[in-house]
Parts: C-alpha cells; structure tokens; sequence
C-alpha cells in the first residue's frame, strides 16, 4: 500500500493516478471533502496533516508514502509514519532551498526544515525540489475568463515551468522503483519562458486573444498584497526583474529519469483550458 498525502491536489492527484495506472493499491489521504474524480478502486481516510495523531489508520499496512509539506511541517508526521512502518517518504520540496537564504525567505525556510525533518526521522527518503509550476498560471484564470486579460509586472520576466503532471510522474518512479534513495531531484520544464510567452501559450491554448497588461511595480504590489505578506511580494517582484538577464535554467532531470521530453508549457495549458474558459 502507497499512501499519498494531499491526493485533491494538483501533484497529488496525478500521483494517485499514476499509481493506479501502475496497478499499485492506493491510500489517498485528503482533508476535506473526498475527490469523487477518482476511480472507486482509490482507498480514502481523511486526516489532517496538522495533527499527526489523526494520521495513524492512513499509515496501517504502509511502506511508501508521498509527502505534501504542510506549512506546520513534517516532523511529527514523519516520526509518527516512521512507528507505524513506514520506510520511504518522496517529499515534495522546492528548490527555493537551494536558491534562497532561508533566514529571511519563509518559502526556503518552510521546504528546508522539512527536509531536515525528514532525514532526522530516520525514514530514507527522496526530494523533489521543483523550480516554478507551470499551475502558478491560474492566478491569471479569474480575468482571463471574465475580461480577456492578464495584468503583471515584468513581463519579460523568465521562468522555467514544469507540468506537475511531470513531478507526479517523478515521485511515482521514485515511490515504485529502487535507486533513488538519498536523492535530491532539480525538477524543471524544458524551456526557458516570459511571462506574456505563458499568456500566448494560454491564448492558442482556448482560441482566443488575451490582452497583457504590464503593471508598475507600485501597481503589483498593490495587487498582491491581498494575496501575501508584503515582504514575500518584494521578494518575487526582485527575483522577476533579476530573470530577465539571468534567467533560471533547465535541467534536464526529466528526461534522464522518464525517458522522455518534459512536457511543455503549450501542453499544460491544453490540458487546463477548462479553467480558463
């Protein structure tokens, strides 16, 4: 039994999917409401990643586990897996470990603790460090739906984003194959994007023109300030304006492990037109 914690989101779903495609039992473990989406064959316990001791029954006759950090962190949820028999845990991470000081960036502080707590517990692991998700891109579903738009600083900003449908497939090698022990993953898309090469991508993607809107750095701070911490805001806005002369690279940790190209950013909004139309 493989148990996938936060299985109603956009990695997790597609783990459980991988899972059952591989024609392995799945525990999928969700908070709320169940994902009737899912194929009746999906075992389900609710839980709450908070609170390790509601966790034991999702752990019962597990050994492999895909593990969403909570922003409470996974140490008492590793420990606890750790006692009721769990051996392998496949976390998804960040690379912002990597790439920020997690002194002052929250994000790298948060993915580098849990990194932390899971090689303390004793369990034997491996890290997915994803660069940008290509599903950040649903920020803009709300205008584009409603006025045809998409409103950004920066736009020649670059990013490097990778279908989660790609991390999926990742932690689903690593939960079914050995080999990847003690391995940390730089996971990224296979190309190098502005943020308006994303917003044409999306508008080929639903046949229609999308309008994009290069807001001031005032004017995006202001917008996302009902969405984050000023401080986290800042930090983003900076790290748009560094990659437009040094943009992240690509790796091409997919294609090594999957045997296949990356998905690309024109696949993923074909896949998502739904949420912006």
């Amino acid at each position: 039994m493989i148990l996938v914690t936060g299985a109603s989101g956009n990695v997790g779903r597609c783990v459980v999917r991988l899972l059952l495609e591989a024609g392995r039992p799945v525990r999928a473990l969700t908070r709320g409401i169940l994902d009737t989406d899912f194929p009746a064959d999906v075992e389900y316990v609710q839980g709450d990643l908070r609170e390790p001791e509601t966790l034991v029954a999702a752990f019962d006759g597990v050994e492999r586990m895909f593990l969403f950090t909570p922003p409470s962190g996974p140490g008492a949820i590793a420990r606890t897996a750790r006692d009721h028999g769990v051996r392998h845990v496949v976390l998804l991470s960040s690379i912002v470990t990597q790439k920020a000081d997690p002194r002052t960036n929250p994000i790298a502080a948060r993915h580098s603790a849990a990194e932390r707590a899971v090689i303390a517990s004793g369990l034997s692991w491996t890290f997915l460090r994803p660069d940008t998700f290509a599903s950040n891109a649903l920020e803009w579903a709300g205008s584009i739906r409603s006025e045809g738009v998409v409103r950004a600083a920066c736009g020649v900003s670059r990013r490097c984003p990778i279908h989660e449908r790609d991390v999926a497939a990742v932690a689903t090698l690593a939960l079914l194959e050995g080999g990847h022990d003690g391995k940390s993953y730089w996971l990224t898309g296979p190309e190098s994007l502005t943020i308006i090469d994303q917003v044409e991508a999306i508008s080929r993607a639903i046949g229609k023109p999308i309008l994009f809107e290069e807001l001031t750095r005032d004017e995006a701070l202001k917008l996302a300030m009902g969405k984050m911490p000023k401080g986290a805001a800042e930090r983003l806005l900076d790290y748009a304006v560094k990659s437009v002369h040094a943009p992240p690279p690509t790796t091409d940790t997919v294609e090594t492990l999957l045997g296949r190209y990356a998905l690309p950013f024109d696949q993923w909004a074909r896949d998502h037109v739904g949420s912006f139309t």
